[in-house]
């Protein structure tokens, strides 16, 4: 890239910064005084009527000074070459902070809680989803001779109970038999593979207690195959009414805070965003149109997947307005990220 392309980027770099800090336009005036870019003021003039032409800034009424567009963010966000990193203090503050959660549904409020306090936006978790999870172990407690407590637990956390009418009485070998067939058919198996296996138990179980397989088996695929409604969990939506003003319409389309939160209430808008994003490691910034959803032009979706190695359980991140801390929001998305999959993962 050519020196005058590159200094044209710092100018579209000190614009972000300073609107992003600021809410106010940018002239090149203020450019010269706050920022080291070591030209003059008519240079600066003109970069930024090339970036204005280019599509990058644009002038939001006469006389004003210029605010990135939608395309300036992307350019910004696609050289960004630091993301600001969080101290020792913070990612430990993060871990135990989220180690204290009882269980997943605490773990992961906790995590929304927590990143919406990091980024000062909206954030946003999804439920891990059931055809990423593998079983993890499978407890049979005998509430009495015949009837059983099914607790199928999940590598992602998640404990489902269910209850086992048995229809006749076993005895404790009987019941020990049970776990451990039971066990061997569906530990270390994703849940699809776990149905089939289960399904397939009755066929080979000894004849004493068929009968108690067949009907344990129903019960457990049932659990196995059974799509939970996606769920998500939101905090800091509260935060969207500090920045009311950036909702008003963005880059010549109407919006409005309202459209926003009607997006945020329907949630498979959301699902379908963080479902895109799944990616170990990888941090995914939509702006504006990018999103593809007509309510939330004059927002941007800052999100990754979070889950083990090797493993994704769901989606998570933040959603503000296109004027926003990038490379800090990347950090905070990233960090949390990673260690809600870490306490999940030794769970």
């Amino acid at each position: 890239m050519s020196s005058t392309e590159d200094r044209r980027f710092e100018v579209l770099r000190a614009i972000v910064a300073d609107y992003v800090s600021t809410k106010e336009p940018v002239g090149s005036k203020v450019l010269v005084e706050r920022h080291n870019l070591g030209v003059s003021s008519a240079t600066v003039r003109n970069d930024m009527a090339v970036l204005e032409a280019e599509g990058y800034i644009t002038q939001p009424h006469t006389s004003s000074g210029r605010v990135p567009t939608d395309k300036g963010y992307r350019q910004f966000v696609d050289r960004i070459s630091e993301v600001k990193p969080l101290s020792p203090a913070e990612r430990r503050a993060i871990l135990e902070f989220l180690e204290s959660g009882v269980d997943l549904d605490d773990v992961l409020r906790r995590g929304v809680r927590l990143l919406a306090q990091l980024t000062r936006q909206v954030a946003v978790v999804q439920y891990p989803t059931l055809t990423s999870s593998s079983v993890r172990h499978l407890e049979i407690v005998a509430l009495n001779p015949a009837r059983l407590l099914l607790v199928l637990i999940t590598d992602s956390g998640r404990v489902d109970q269910r209850i086992v009418e048995l229809g006749d009485v076993i005895n404790d070998a009987q019941l020990s038999q049970l776990r451990t067939l039971i066990g061997a058919a569906l530990e270390g198996k994703r849940l699809a593979a776990a149905s089939t296996a289960v399904a397939e138990l009755a066929d080979n179980a000894p004849p004493d207690i068929r009968n108690v397989v067949v009907r344990a088996a129903t019960v457990l695929v049932e659990s196995l195959v059974e799509h939970h409604e996606e769920r998500l969990v939101l905090g800091g939506t509260a935060n969207l009414t500090r920045n009311a003003a950036d909702f008003a319409g963005t880059n010549g389309f109407p919006g409005s805070l309202r459209a926003v939160l009607e997006a945020l209430e329907e949630q498979v808008v959301v699902l379908k965003l963080l479902a895109a994003a799944q990616h170990p490691g990888t941090v995914t910034v939509r702006i504006g149109e990018e999103t593809q959803v007509e309510q939330m032009r004059g927002t941007s979706v800052v999100s990754t997947g979070y889950g083990t190695a090797g493993t994704i359980f769901g989606g998570m991140g933040v959603l503000g307005p296109t004027r926003m801390d990038y490379p800090g929001t990347i950090a905070s998305v990233a960090a949390v990220a990673r260690y809600i999959g870490e306490v999940l993962a030794e769970r």
